[in-house]
């Protein structure tokens, strides 16, 4: 009888280890992420450049991919 409880015991107890584990390979898998839709893309007034309009900058005589290429541009027009 002793025996057979120290089984049952050690049974248990791989059970709830094996479960355990399993539940872990489990939540380590990357979760698929939601696609994102299209970004608008503004091309450069100086040199063409596309950038996503997040990152444009505004000038008073277009949109330009970074601050200096602005300079540049507002400067030569004037």
């Amino acid at each position: 009888m002793k025996y057979l409880l120290v089984l049952l015991v050690l049974l248990f107890a791989f059970w709830i280890w094996r479960n355990n584990r399993q539940t872990a390979e489990r939540d380590d898998t990357p979760k698929p992420r939601a696609p994102r839709g299209p970004v608008a893309m503004i091309a450069c007034t100086q040199c063409g450049t596309h950038v996503p309009e997040a990152e444009v900058v505004q000038g008073t005589r277009g949109r330009y991919c970074c601050a200096e290429h602005r300079r540049q541009h507002e400067a030569s027009v004037r």
